[in-house]
């Protein structure tokens, strides 16, 4: 039985999830590993509607505010030197990164 590694990546800035996705897939073919991936998931978008006037007077005008959350997820085999390379990778503040090894 093989294991592989499966690495789910969360953000919600686009550009700096993009870049983590392709230090992966470059770390992957530098060690000769097989993958799937980046696979994209359903982007949420969580949104927010306030009224602009706290006190109810005046015209009905509201702030409509968005926030996308971007997931991408690689499937690789787990290779003990692909997993240290994994590890010390430089990923920023917001982007979050879930490795679960599975057979």
């Amino acid at each position: 039985m093989s294991q592989y590694a499966r690495i789910k990546l969360t953000s919600t800035n686009l550009k700096n999830l993009e870049q983590v996705c392709n230090e992966i897939i470059s770390i992957t073919e530098k060690t000769g590993v097989k993958r799937k991936g980046p696979i994209p998931l359903p982007t949420k978008k969580l949104k927010i509607v306030t009224r602009k006037a706290p006190s109810g007077q005046g015209s009905h005008t509201f702030d409509r505010w968005e926030m996308r959350i971007h997931r991408r997820l690689i499937d690789m085999d787990a290779d003990d030197r692909t997993m240290r390379q994994l590890m010390r990778l430089k990923v920023p503040e917001d982007v979050f990164i879930e490795v679960s090894l599975k057979t």
